[in-house]
Order: structure tokens, then C-alpha cells, then sequence
């Protein structure tokens, strides 16, 4: 069993094994799912594709794909734990996440930072916000041209891994965040303008997060991704990882990841509990990941990532 599961890398296994715990939820719940046949058959073209990708991954080609197939992969689990949470229509958590700020700040973050919105600083922190992806990509770039392949493959591992385990706490604990409940989304234009790139950047985020333009209840459309705070925990893990691996872009990765986490509150995404949670999600996986990675590779014997 080992021996023929050894052509499988950490990432490959973490991949496979996270999709068909999804597939096992899915079919528990089948009767609340109506599209479960098709997530079902979905998964099993997923690991089908990964299996592929591993067993042929010495051709060049193949290789390069199998190594950065983890950045769509992370968006499709993404697009399907939100088919799930749809179906489901479980209660949303953002009432406690309300009144654990209030116990911490005896007031609403978002609301009080409102009073600094200006238009430059709005749009220089929806830019830091979106630049969220292009971190987590300039790492791993520096390191696939610096030809550091073992150190690559434990980052992306060490990224996909945190997504995972961030998607774990959009199933048990599903909320919007503060830009519904505590503000009106449809005025969020008005109320934090911003000059050229806001209101696009605004519009391609809500299309990823599924939520069509001019409707009258966006609330019922919204991704529940709110706790915890996935832009604070992965953010967190690229400023550790470039500081681990002393990454020349690093002081540039500091300074827009650290813009990117006010932009969470400041743009009415996330409460500060969701930070807090994405902090502890974050110790979490950098803890884990090391210890997950080096099992896989003495179980199944393999030598290099």
C-alpha cells in the first residue's frame, strides 16, 4: 500500500484526502444537496487529474503543471464548499462574531474606523486587499526561479494546507462578515470611495465570492468565508515563509501583507475576530504542516518533495 502510493506528493495527498472527505460530507447529506451527483463526479475527476498529474509528472510539461495545479485547485474546493454552505442554508454565526468585538472593544471596529475613510486610503487598501493572491504567488515565483524545488513544494504545501484548513471553519462556523450586517452593502460605494481601482476591484471580488451585481438581497448570494479571516492567516503564512526562507522580496511582502490585514477591517470584510481566528488557524498550520509533510514522506518512503 505504501510502495504504490509513493508517486504521491504531500500536496497530492493532502489534495485527495480533503476531497473525498468533502465527497463523504456530500453524500451524507444528500438530501439537502441537490447537486450532489455532479460534486460527487466533479471529485472523482479532481483526484483522477492529480493521480495523472503525479504519475506522470517527470515530462517537463507535466511536471509544471503538477507542481502549480494547487492554485486552481484551492478556487474549485472553494467554489464547492460554497455550493455546500447554499444548500445547507445553515444559520449564519455573524451575531456572535458582533458581539465577541463588542466584548473586546466595546465597540464595532468597522463602524469606528469609518471616521478615517478617505478616497487615496481606500484605494490604496483595496489594492493591498486584492493583492492577497499575487503574495502567495511572487513567494512561490522567487522560489521555483531560485530552483528550490523542495522548498517550493513544502510552501505550496504548506499554502494549500491553510486554505484547507480555513474552508474546515467556513463549514462549522458560516458567516458573511460585518459589510451585511453591520452596513449596507449597496452603499458601500458611497460611504468608501475610492479613485480609479476600487469599484472595479470591488466588482471582481464579489463576482468571486458569487455575488451578482445589482440585486436586492446580496446577503442571500455571499460567500460565508468571514471566520476566520483567510486574507489574515494565509497572509501571515507568506510573511513567515519569506522570512524563513529570506526571500528578496520579503520587506515588500511585509509591507503590502501588512496594509492588506487592516484592509480586512477598514473595508468592512472581516470582523476582528475573524483576525484573531486567523492568527490561531495560521500558528496552526505552520505548527502542523511540518510535522503533516514529514509523515507522509516516511510512510510512503519517498526522499525528496
Amino acid at each position: 500500500m505504501r510502495a504504490r502510493l509513493a508517486f504521491l506528493s504531500p500536496v497530492d495527498a493532502l489534495f485527495c484526502t480533503f476531497i473525498l472527505l468533502l465527497s463523504v460530507l456530500t453524500l451524507g447529506l444528500c438530501q439537502s444537496i441537490p447537486t450532489w451527483p455532479y460534486l460527487l463526479l466533479a471529485n472523482l475527476f479532481g483526484i483522477g487529474a492529480i493521480v495523472f498529474l503525479a504519475r506522470w509528472s517527470r515530462h517537463p510539461a507535466i511536471q509544471f503543471i503538477h507542481t502549480w495545479y494547487a492554485v486552481a485547485g484551492i478556487f474549485i474546493i472553494f467554489k464547492e464548499i460554497y455550493i455546500i454552505l447554499q444548500s445547507l442554508g445553515l444559520q449564519d454565526w455573524d451575531e456572535l462574531l458582533i458581539r465577541s468585538d463588542r466584548f473586546l472593544f466595546h465597540v464595532d471596529p468597522t463602524v469606528w474606523i469609518s471616521r478615517f475613510a478617505h478616497p487615496v486610503l481606500t484605494e490604496v487598501l483595496q489594492i493591498a486587499y486584492v493583492s492577497y493572491y499575487f503574495l502567495m504567488i511572487s513567494l512561490g515565483a522567487e522560489l521555483y526561479l531560485r530552483k528550490e524545488r523542495d522548498r517550493l513544494i513544502f510552501t505550496i504545501f504548506t499554502i494549500s494546507y491553510g486554505f484547507l484548513l480555513s474552508y474546515i471553519g467556513y463549514l462549522i462556523f458560516p458567516a458573511v462578515g460585518p459589510r451585511f450586517t453591520l452596513h449596507d452593502f449597496n452603499n458601500l460605494g458611497t460611504e468608501l470611495p475610492g479613485l480609479l481601482l476600487t469599484a472595479p476591484i470591488r466588482a471582481l471580488i464579489d463576482s468571486g465570492e458569487s455575488i451578482p451585481e445589482h440585486v436586492a438581497r446580496p446577503i442571500l448570494y455571499a460567500q460565508r468565508d468571514a471566520f476566520p479571516s483567510g486574507h489574515t492567516q494565509m497572509t501571515l503564512i507568506v510573511m513567515y515563509l519569506a522570512h524563513r526562507y529570506r526571500i528578496r522580496i520579503r520587506w515588500w511582502i511585509y509591507c503590502i501583507g501588512s496594509l492588506l490585514i487592516i484592509s480586512t477591517i477598514y473595508l468592512r470584510y472581516h470582523y476582528v475576530t475573524d483576525l484573531i481566528g486567523g492568527a490561531l488557524f495560521m500558528i496552526t498550520t505552520v505548527t502542523t504542516a511540518p510535522k503533516l509533510a514529514a509523515w507522509w514522506q516516511k510512510f510512503t518512503g519517498r526522499t525528496g518533495g
